[in-house]
């Protein structure tokens, strides 16, 4: 009987509807450089608008980043099922909507029910959000995830590394994230002190 082998590491990305698809395909970059970790992808159909909006990149070349893609109304698939090992997830960007389905638990697409599974299989889950401001919904929203032992990681950016692009401010929110994953990274930029 032959045997499959499994990777190191397995981390599900969801890109939804917010402003701010640069992060998820940044991520899925990051994570394509990495040894032994396979990445699986579902994406909104808002965040297919998005990345085509303000990224210019075709699903397609979105899409071979990953090393497994699923649509966003398969919730028969894999990563529906806390039987799936899986490392973490991270929704990059998270929309206020999707936010809200998760604290609720409302698991009506891919997204929202694979992030279900690791809050109920306590596994990490990361939620980018992106909104401003925050109204009191946002907020309490924000609190329960939080209590069943989910991320909020808005991708607000540090200025003490004294970025000079974009590039490089969207690069260390993605390092930032890659640390609560415990995934390794050789040229992360680490704070040294004043």
């Amino acid at each position: 009987m032959p045997t499959t082998v499994t990777p190191s590491k397995r981390i599900v990305v969801a890109i939804s509807g917010a402003s701010g698809a640069v992060y998820g395909v940044r991520l899925l970059q990051s994570l394509r450089e990495l040894a032994d970790v396979q990445t699986h992808l579902v994406v909104s159909d808002a965040g297919w608008l998005n990345v085509q909006q303000e990224l210019g990149l075709p699903r397609a070349e979105v899409e071979a980043l990953a090393d497994v893609t699923y649509p966003v109304r398969d919730i028969g698939s894999t990563i529906a099922s806390g039987s799936f090992r899986c490392d973490g997830m991270v929704i990059a960007p998270c929309s206020m909507r999707t936010l809200a389905a998760v604290a609720l638990g409302l698991s009506d697409n891919l997204i929202t029910r694979a992030a279900d599974v690791m809050l109920k299989e306590r596994r990490r889950l990361i939620l980018m959000v992106r909104e401003t401001p925050l109204n009191l919904a946002h907020l309490r929203n924000m609190t329960s995830v939080t209590e069943m032992g989910g991320i909020v990681f808005p991708p607000v950016p540090g200025f003490y590394q004294r970025p000079q692009t974009i590039e490089e401010m969207v690069g260390h929110t993605v390092s930032r994230v890659l640390d609560l994953l415990d995934l390794p990274q050789a040229d992360a930029v680490r704070w040294n002190g004043l």
